[in-house]
């Protein structure tokens, strides 16, 4: 499961070299099944811990992780997560990157907000797993895919 899947996202999009620089290792991870979701929360709450993330830091990280993968799963057909370890010289992060070949998000900004919802839930994963992380972003496009971008750094 680690390393990069023989069935790699081709949604290519600038958030791949986010904070290159500061990234001390990467490693990705594939999202299909629920197991997926499982081990990636396993990986998150194993590197949060490794960089002494507070523990409702780490709840927050592992939320919006869980989050977001099954989002790939549910509304992108399945991607990965690119899990990078970061260091700008004066904190530690952690970066995860969710890609999917899936249909896209139409309208970012309505995907954002508190109770939008195209597949029956709440309506509280994007916006939700934004208020829980120090940095958020999406590129999306119609037809093509969609990568979702958050940090957590060490306080």
């Amino acid at each position: 499961m680690n390393g990069v899947p023989t069935d790699a996202v081709r949604f290519d999009t600038p958030l791949l070299d986010h904070y290159r620089q500061h990234r001390t290792a990467r490693v990705t991870l594939r999202l299909r099944t629920d197991e997926d979701v499982v081990h990636l929360r396993k990986q998150v709450r194993e590197r949060a811990v490794a960089i002494a993330l507070s523990l409702v830091d780490q709840t927050k990280l592992v939320t919006a992780a869980s989050e977001l993968a099954r989002n790939t799963i549910k509304y992108g057909g399945g991607g990965e997560v690119h899990f990078d370890s970061l260091n700008d010289g004066m904190r530690n992060g952690i970066s995860l990157l969710f890609m999917d070949d899936g249909q896209g998000i139409p309208d970012i900004d309505s995907a954002l907000r508190d109770g939008f919802t195209t597949g029956g839930g709440l309506g509280l994963g994007l916006g939700g797993s934004k208020r829980l992380v120090d940095e958020f972003d999406i590129d999306s496009r119609p037809k093509e895919g969609t990568a979702v971008l958050i940090i957590k750094w060490k306080r």
